[in-house]
């Protein structure tokens, strides 16, 4: 018990004198993960990039001693980016004043924004500090406050050896001069990293693989679109050879030596326990080790995830329909790149609603019953079903007073109050629709529910609307289900296409609504409402992924915009809201939370939206 105590005592004072960090003062990036988003798009930052936590990397500076007693100061979290993402740190404690701290996030966003000249991470750092100062002179004094505090916690020269001393010298008068152009010697220990500069290239997080494990037919599938329980932060990894179970200790009482002792052939360094928390345990780790099994996958399990025979496969509606892709890199619009094929479900019956969705049906035509078109009396026509008396008695008035007008209108009609409004809902029928959300309820179940309850509503106020989902599998084909189109009548045919739709393939979003732009746009309507309802983030086979998805679909958006619609995307991803505001917008975006109130909620918001 007394070991425990000043064991435990020594640490706590030797770690306290050794820290440089000042935990009262420490800010985390959720913290300031708005305002950064905001300060970083506001200086010019690409509106696609994600913001998100670095990781930890070693640093092989020279420690000092009690850092080397306390067993601290070897891990740091660099910041850089990449052309898809901006990592910070995951808190920032250097400074003693937490507003410090702030300003040094704010610092590295603004880093981030500009392009880096030179040849060497001095001088490619130089080059955006100047930037960043000569673009934006009110960061200069934040800059100056930041590079004083950090000045006075750098290692002092004359304490280190002579190259190291060049070393730091160096850098000093790179952080103080920014202007001035400097060459770093390597010495034999690296500098002591400066949190005030981008990291020179991305740290080794993830392995590299030497040849391509994965198959080239299958999208990320570790990335559950569902899965709450996703590991946020990043991991550094290496890879190592498979271990083949022969090696380790084997414990044994020695008085069972002489007894009988059965073998079985059971691989235990591959084997796993159910009750472990195997998420807990990945976060647990600093580092995570891969290696290349032997055995190939093909041994273990076999999938068939080629299309169906054309017999059991839905029904293609002619020979496709080319539509152009946004290239983010290139910032070009690719012509014909992608291909609709138009499709509808095979063995489709007529049915009638279902059953357990009659008495909500009742609730929400009675609730729709207050934009139904009605007829009513416009007054001042000059044809009409009778006088109108107000406008009569005015015109026998004008006329004793000496201003006659043969024209006047004196007649009212009676007319039907019509809404003159196009909606397309355009539902997201990949795989991952195929996902339980309870034991008896799957998402694909929940979409179905939606469509035939917001058919109701609408088939109450007389709006003109076509329901469409679609499903990819690679830019060349791209599933376009027509459910029901602007001309089809809203019966029991229709109730047998909804009840047809099933999961399949990914998500190449962008493609399909501008397939379905191009349906609305030849509406004659004032008012078009391009309703996209889904469950995650665009994806396909192909490079469709990240932020090439992200950001033709965000094209295509625009492009919709352009032409006089209005989209609007209903989701069920919890993670949604890091990405539809940059699609959609901020307003035009809505998240719901419990998947089940889905069928009740898309009806009335779609009545919120256009009435």
């Amino acid at each position: 018990m007394l070991e425990e105590i000043v064991g435990s005592t020594w640490h706590r004072f030797i770690t306290q004198r050794a820290e440089k960090h000042y935990p009262e003062a420490i800010v985390h990036l959720g913290d300031v993960r708005k305002t950064s988003g905001i300060f970083f798009r506001a200086l010019g930052g690409e509106s696609g990039l994600r913001v998100e936590s670095s990781t930890d990397s070693d640093v092989y500076a020279q420690r000092s001693i009690l850092e080397k007693i306390a067993g601290i100061g070897g891990k740091t979290q660099y910041t850089w980016r990449d052309e898809e993402t901006l990592r910070l740190p995951e808190s920032i404690a250097l400074f003693p004043k937490r507003q410090l701290n702030i300003d040094l996030y704010l610092w590295l966003i603004a880093l981030s924004v500009t392009d880096a000249d030179g040849n060497d991470w001095i001088s490619r750092n130089q080059s955006r500090t100047l930037k960043i100062l000569e673009a934006w002179p009110g960061l200069r004094r934040r800059y100056e406050v930041l590079m004083t505090a950090h000045l006075v916690q750098r290692p002092e020269p004359n304490s280190l050896s002579k190259d190291e001393a060049k070393q730091e010298l160096v850098i000093r008068a790179a952080l103080l001069e920014p202007e001035l152009l400097v060459s770093l010697e390597y010495a034999k220990r690296p500098p002591t990293p400066v949190p005030l500069w981008l990291h020179p290239a991305p740290p080794p997080l993830e392995f590299v693989q030497k040849k391509s494990l994965s198959d080239p037919d299958q999208p990320d599938q570790a990335e559950s679109k569902n899965n709450s329980s996703n590991q946020q932060k990043r991991k550094q990894g290496d890879r190592t050879d498979m271990p083949d179970g022969n090696d380790g200790l084997m414990s044994f009482r020695l008085e069972s030596l002489w007894s009988w002792g059965e073998y079985s052939k059971v691989d235990r360094t591959s084997s796993e326990d159910d009750d472990d928390d195997v998420m807990q345990t990945a976060d647990d780790m600093d580092t995570i080790s891969v290696a290349q099994d032997s055995e190939t996958t093909t041994s273990k399990i076999k999938l068939d995830i080629d299309l169906p025979a054309s017999e059991y496969d839905d029904i293609i509606l002619g020979e496709g329909i080319s539509i152009d892709e946004w290239d983010y890199k290139k910032q070009i619009l690719q012509k014909d790149h992608c291909r609709i094929i138009p499709m509808v479900s095979r063995n489709v019956d007529d049915i009638e609603l279902p059953t357990k969705l009659q008495a909500q049906a009742r609730k929400i035509r009675r609730q729709f019953e207050i934009i139904r078109p009605q007829r009513h009396w416009l007054s001042r026509q000059s044809e009409g079903m009778e006088l109108d008396l107000e406008s009569y008695i005015n015109f026998i008035t004008d006329r004793k007073h000496g201003y006659v007008q043969s024209d006047t209108p004196v007649y009212r009609d009676l007319r039907n109050q019509t809404r003159d409004l196009s909606c397309l809902l355009l539902a997201d029928l990949s795989l991952s629709t195929d996902a339980h959300i309870s034991n008896t309820k799957r998402v694909i179940d929940v979409i179905r529910e939606s469509l035939y309850l917001f058919s109701e509503a609408l088939s109450v106020t007389g709006d003109r609307f076509a329901l469409h989902g679609f499903s990819s599998r690679n830019r060349n084909h791209v599933r376009f289900y027509d459910i029901k189109s602007f001309d089809d009548d809203y019966n029991n045919r229709t109730h047998g296409h909804i009840n047809a739709v099933k999961p399949g393939y990914y998500t190449r979003m962008g493609t399909a609504i501008r397939y379905a732009s191009q349906l609305l746009e030849k509406e004659d309507s004032s008012q078009k409402l391009l309703l996209i309802l889904t469950d995650g983030k665009p994806n396909d086979l192909d490079k469709y992924e990240g932020r090439y998805g992200l950001e033709d679909t965000r094209q295509a958006i625009l492009e919709a915009e352009k032409k006089g619609l209005q989209p609007f995307c209903v989701t069920i991803d919890e993670k949604s809201e890091d990405y539809l505001a940059h699609l959609f917008g901020k307003n035009s975006f809505v998240l719901i939370k419990n998947t089940e109130e889905l069928p009740t909620k898309l009806p009335l918001l779609y009545l919120r939206l256009t009435y």
